[in-house]
């Protein structure tokens, strides 16, 4: 029995925020799962930038790949569908054995089409028919635009991973995405219970975003929240999910599950399983850099169900945050539009690069 395992047991499901060639072919992926418990993968834009930037586990496919003449695009998407394609096959055995809540992996949407619903919901339709494994997830981002393409794939039978969530109030308009696209899903004939999704609320963002403020305005009150916004946020949109996850939901019908993603500690002053140790409780993901899995089997820190019974200190801290002076919504709106920007820097610099590898 691992830290993982216990962490299994208190109802967290851990997914590793990692995948590359490398991983694959040489056994690590497995490996991984078998020594680390971990029962899920995700992927983002610069997750494969890194992969296919580094060593030459690409090379032989970007040479067939050159020769039959690819663009850019579909020579990244070639490599990157193949990628999930066989780390779904890796986790077909964790997936049945689940009922298809675990062994999921998961593929993006271009980040450059985030403003785009017609653009995303066809994109979404042609990554779920290429990978062609019930166990994939797309990711669409929560962005304004996107949530109606999140609701259009679900009522296709496509399971969803939402991403670049950041505010409780967005989260709310997640919530309802998924209950529209699953009912349409039901009424459009399809089974719902073979339809899962998550949605990944982003924390440790938050807390770099909301200490270096709070930093700026320098008073006993302010510092004494430092480090606290990022639990507290998950902990307000867990009590949203345990008060409507369910509701009007078809018979049959899965919960969309909350997966905390962005959980790597960025300041090294804060304990390395901060954001595992304080977001442990039922019906929850969280996907993890591999450091942060190795802190939490070596370190543990486990103490029980962290996210029961505790919204009322959670809006305490916001109340703190409010009162010292911190825009908590024009917060949420920087890190919406940060994510968004990140995420299609590092997919211009591999396509950038791929064009080199190409020409």
């Amino acid at each position: 029995m691992t830290h993982i395992d216990e962490l299994a047991a208190l109802g967290t499901s851990t997914w590793l925020d990692d995948l590359s060639r490398d991983r694959i072919t040489s056994g690590n992926l497995q490996e991984v799962i078998n020594t680390k418990s971990i029962v899920g993968v995700t992927t983002n834009p610069s997750i494969f930038a890194s992969a296919m930037s580094k060593g030459t586990a690409y090379d032989k496919q970007i040479s067939q790949l050159k020769d039959q003449g690819a663009s850019v695009d579909e020579a990244v998407y070639a490599m990157s569908v193949d990628d999930v394609r066989d780390a779904c096959d890796i986790f077909t055995e964790i997936y049945h054995s689940s009922h298809g809540q675990d062994g999921r992996v998961s593929i993006e949407v271009d980040p450059r089409i985030s403003a785009d619903r017609a653009a995303t919901i066809a994109q979404a339709r042609q990554l779920w028919a290429t990978v062609d494994r019930p166990n994939v997830m797309i990711k669409i981002p929560a962005t304004v635009e996107s949530i109606p393409a999140i609701t259009d794939a679900l009522a296709e039978g496509i399971s969803v991973n939402v991403t670049l969530i950041f505010s409780v109030s967005r989260y709310r308009e997640v919530l309802v995405a998924y209950r529209e696209g699953i009912q349409q899903a039901a009424a459009n004939g399809h089974d719902v219970s073979n339809i899962f999704s998550v949605a990944s609320f982003f924390v440790s963002r938050l807390d770099t975003e909301i200490d270096r403020r709070l930093d700026e305005i320098g008073t006993d009150e302010a510092l004494a929240l430092k480090g606290k916004a990022g639990v507290a946020n998950a902990h307000r949109a867990y009590a949203l999910f345990k008060q409507f996850g369910s509701a009007e939901l078809p018979e049959g019908a899965n919960l969309q599950r909350p997966l905390w993603a962005s959980t790597g500690v960025k300041n090294p002053d804060y304990p390395a399983t901060l954001y595992v140790s304080e977001l442990a409780g039922p019906d929850t993901v969280n996907t993890m850099p591999e450091s942060t899995i190795d802190a939490v089997l070596s370190e543990g820190g486990l103490h029980g169900d962290t996210l029961s019974d505790v919204e009322a200190a959670a809006e305490a801290v916001f109340a703190g945050l409010a009162s010292v002076g911190i825009d908590i919504e024009e917060v949420f709106s920087v890190l919406e539009q940060e994510g968004v920007d990140k995420f299609v820097a590092s997919w211009t610099e591999l396509l950038d690069s791929m064009e080199t590898q190409l020409s």
